[in-house]
């Protein structure tokens, strides 16, 4: 498997928690209470699997691979893919920041989730369109048979040394859950 296939399998698990905060955003428009604690799980999610595992394994491997094989930072889309990762991280710190007064009642707390989660889900499904029709398909062009092994075996180490065993599953295991009790299963 080419190392941009393990990322776009990432994609598809990524964009399934973009889909449970989807409801959750509608459900808070609509006045609705959502557990406190859904949100509190999209952050963990998002922090370990989408960026610290995802976006890990591009900026610590695929772009700085890609740059050695003339891919340009500045200016081009690894420089807008690095600004997006960090505009990323900031709606869900912002999440995170209003949580604890959400769950005690506060409606600004409420209004400050739902517009970050909106604007988190518009970034990561362009960004993610993006990777998967810009700069993957640049990746498989420029990148050799060899890169890609060492790519997918640096993968792999990113998964059992950062992340550690069993975190793929208990994630999946997570969005199970947040899908039925968000009524998308």
């Amino acid at each position: 498997m080419r190392a941009t296939e393990v990322l776009t399998e990432e994609h598809r698990t990524i964009e399934r928690m973009l889909a449970v905060l989807e409801v959750a955003a509608q459900q808070l428009r609509a006045s609705e209470r959502v557990p406190a604690g859904l949100f509190r799980e999209a952050v963990d999610f998002v922090r370990n699997f989408a960026d610290k595992c995802h976006h890990g394994k591009e900026e610590a491997n695929l772009f700085p691979r890609l740059e050695e094989r003339g891919v340009s930072k500045e200016g081009g889309p690894l420089g807008v893919m690095l600004h997006e990762h960090n505009v990323g991280r900031e709606y869900i710190g912002a999440i995170d920041g209003a949580i604890g007064a959400y769950e005690e009642g506060d409606e600004a707390a409420a209004r400050v989730i739902e517009e970050n989660v909106r604007g988190y889900i518009h970034l990561l499904r362009h960004h993610i369109w993006k990777e998967e029709n810009v700069l993957f398909p640049m990746a498989d062009e420029v990148l050799s048979v060899g890169d890609q092994r060492e790519l997918e075996e640096r993968f792999e180490q990113v998964e059992a040394e950062v992340m550690g065993p069993g975190v793929h599953e208990r994630y999946h295991d997570l969005l199970d859950r947040a899908e039925r009790d968000i009524g998308l299963t």
